[in-house]
């Protein structure tokens, strides 16, 4: 198990970041921490620590590229964890 930082742009409307959360589990990760950057413009950029199987972050990547309005603006490995 990895430990990925990921930061998203998200509308910032009711219901997105449960989307962006469900699809987290959908993809067998599980969210350790969740910060609200900033929200402005109807965007919110969050950051968010997940433990996902194995080390390729790929298949969370590719599910949370699924989602109507959501950008992965980093993702990156957490050392230490």
């Amino acid at each position: 198990m990895a430990t990925y930082q990921l930061r998203l742009a998200l509308p910032d409307r009711p219901g997105s970041l449960g989307m962006v959360a469900s699809a987290i589990g959908f993809a067998g990760c599980n969210i350790r921490s969740l910060a609200v950057v900033e929200n402005s413009d109807g965007r919110a950029l969050d950051d968010f620590v997940v433990n996902i199987p194995g080390s390729d972050p790929g298949d969370l990547i590719t599910v949370l590229s699924d989602i109507s309005g959501v950008e992965i603006l980093s993702a990156f490995p957490v050392e230490g964890e």
